[in-house]
């Protein structure tokens, strides 16, 4: 007898057409492990794909979500990267295992889970064993979820690129994922950490190590040039883009870096040419990370004993609940307890 499991899909491009549906559980092909989904970390592109599908080639029906903790209950044939029983977490860009990633100056790459290939919000998920990493030994399922996409976006751009080192400074914008987990990866490599917010989200935000807080609706670039005795941020963990680059490229230090990650003020970014030239500024495009910075990342995730911060937890029949609770930018991530 076929057994049966809840799996979240979509027919059409929209948030209205999104069901959790009955489904056939898949079974481990040649290659693949069979893992139990135990917790889905959410992305605000995940919400952005049901609502316009981005220009990507959806294959209905679709299931979103790329961020995935689990327990491998099955082997297929020719796998061997993995035992049943194990913890796994996955790769947000499963065919990026390590160096540059793929694609060419005509055609980027943009080959994720839940957007090229279909997503995770479901009890169970089999994937090429190639696409999963083991799981940081010190965090529980609900919080190792967060880091394919948030934790190791911030990793990517702080270690592997711009290369943070104690006495820098780091500037985040933010409070979200990517922010809070650049952050903790900042304060553990020795910086001084400036976080600029809504002030609501101050007290937090030093309880996680932020050395200064500015608040987001003052002259926060004249705050920054006054903390900073005039130098500047060695590195800006840019999570907003728009014209907020422009404000980040005026208050970068001399030779310092700007890791350009997100997107909510806009897709077109606007900066200054004259101070990016002047300064010697060196702007990082960045889009998470190999599965070999992820497998780094994990190893310093278990030796600094960094705590993903959660904003809130739902369960999987929640879904919708949870992305409107997306939009509200929360304090950390936002993560849907599949397994209960």
């Amino acid at each position: 007898m076929m057994s049966l499991m809840k799996r979240w899909e979509i027919n059409s491009i929209g948030m209205q057409h999104l069901r959790l549906n009955h489904v056939a559980t898949p079974t481990a092909g040649p290659g693949e492990v069979l893992v139990k989904v135990n917790a889905v970390a959410l992305n605000y592109r995940d919400k952005m794909v049901i609502e316009t599908g981005r220009g990507l080639p959806l294959r209905f029906p679709f299931t979103p979500g790329s961020d995935v903790a689990g327990e491998v209950v099955a082997v297929g044939k020719g796998a061997s990267r993995f035992e049943v029983g194990m913890k796994v977490i996955s790769t947000a860009t499963p065919d990026w295992i390590d160096g540059l990633r793929a694609g060419t100056a005509r055609t980027p790459a943009y080959q994720t889970l839940g957007g090229y290939y279909p997503g995770v919000l479901a009890e169970y998920v089999a994937m090429p064993e190639d696409w999963l990493v083991s799981a940081p030994s010190t965090l529980e399922p609900w919080q190792a979820c967060t880091l394919p996409v948030a934790g190791l976006t911030a990793w990517f751009a702080l270690v592997e690129r711009a290369g943070v080192r104690a006495g820098d400074t780091v500037l985040i914008p933010s409070t979200g994922g990517v922010a809070l987990f650049g952050l903790q990866i900042a304060k553990a490599n020795g910086a001084k950490v400036i976080v600029c917010s809504q002030p609501a989200y101050e007290a937090r935000a030093r309880a996680l190590g932020a050395d200064h807080f500015i608040d987001v609706n003052s002259d926060w670039t004249e705050a920054v040039y006054q903390l900073t005795a005039d130098r500047g941020a060695d590195i800006i963990l840019e999570v907003i883009g728009g014209k907020h680059l422009g404000q980040s490229v005026q208050v970068t230090a001399v030779g310092g870096h700007i890791c350009q990650i997100g997107a909510l003020d806009g897709w077109d970014i606007i900066a200054p040419a004259m101070p990016l030239m002047l300064k010697d500024i060196t702007l990082h495009g960045i889009g998470t990370g190999s599965r070999t910075a992820l497998e780094r990342f994990i190893r310093a995730v278990d030796q600094a004993r960094i705590t993903p911060v959660v904003d809130s937890r739902y369960s999987l029949g929640d879904l919708r609940a949870a992305f409107e609770h997306l939009k509200k930018r929360p304090f950390g991530k936002i993560v849907i307890d599949v397994a209960g």
